[in-house]
């Protein structure tokens, strides 16, 4: 039987001066996903200040002011039907989300 050998060469590098900046930076970028540490928050953010009932804290938070003011008026009549007014908190606290998302991605774009 014939059996062919391979040799492996590790080569290992002498130099030894490692860039810690760069390393840095290449490492926050993976942790943030490469849209920074406010990006990578935003959306959570959102998400917590939407989860105050009544207030609707989450649309102001994006700089949708009109859109959390009508959330506001729109609960006064659905307070009367449960689980009407437990659709928009629950809508509100996704729509927070998507608009903080979606704002993270457009700033991607433009820089």
């Amino acid at each position: 039987m014939d059996v062919d050998e391979e040799e492996i060469e590790i080569v290992v590098s002498s130099e030894k001066h490692v860039d810690s900046v760069a390393l840095g930076k290449t490492l926050w970028t993976e942790i943030t996903g490469g849209v920074g540490i406010w990006g990578a928050f935003r959306p959570i953010i959102a998400v917590v200040l939407s989860l105050v009932p009544f207030l609707f804290l989450g649309q102001h938070f994006n700089r949708n002011h009109q859109r959390g003011i009508d959330f506001s008026f729109l609960q006064i009549p659905l307070a009367f039907t449960l689980i009407l007014w437990i659709a928009l908190y629950f809508w509100s606290i996704f729509d927070a989300w998507r608009e903080a998302s979606i704002q993270v991605s457009e700033s991607q774009v433009q820089s």
